[in-house]
């Protein structure tokens, strides 16, 4: 499968609530990081985020992969991605955000899926209190520090 094709049907399975197909992307022991709702290892698991947890507070998604660029191990893309809210303090808005996908690639399938996510507008187009955002944004700086790559920068 080509690259664009690997990112057509991913986001494809998204926008589908299609979390088999979508899983089927990945290898057996692979790892999604997801900006809001951590880790999910394994297909069965990153089925039922797409199928589940996506779908559980949100409807009508649309992802869009842009300017992929990959040396056949690395694979970054950056997108946009929208969805219309379920929950009460959005009151049914489309929220958006831009981010950059990162994938590892083994054997011609996703190893592991972080992402880098500019969620500020959407957490305000969310209608969160203060407090709601201050918490998401603390788990991802924590995240963030716990990295190996962090450490030269903790010191």
């Amino acid at each position: 499968m080509t690259i664009d094709a690997m990112l057509r049907a991913f986001a494809s399975a998204v926008e589908n609530r299609d979390g088999e197909a979508f899983a089927q992307l990945f290898t057996e022991d692979a790892v999604y990081h997801d900006v809001f709702y951590g880790a999910f290892e394994g297909r069965a698991k990153i089925a039922e985020l797409v199928n589940d947890w996506f779908y559980r507070t949100a409807e009508d998604f649309r992802w869009h992969l842009h300017d992929p660029v990959s040396d056949g191990r690395i694979l970054y893309a950056r997108y946009t991605f929208s969805y219309r809210s379920l929950l009460p303090e959005a009151k049914g808005k489309r929220v958006m955000f831009e981010g950059v996908a990162i994938y590892t690639l083994r054997d011609g399938l996703i190893a592991e899926y972080r992402e880098v996510a500019n969620a500020g507008p959407a957490l305000v187009d969310l209608g969160f209190a203060p407090e709601r955002v201050a918490k998401i944004l603390a788990r991802e700086g924590a995240e963030l520090k716990a990295r190996p790559e962090s450490k030269p920068h903790l010191d």
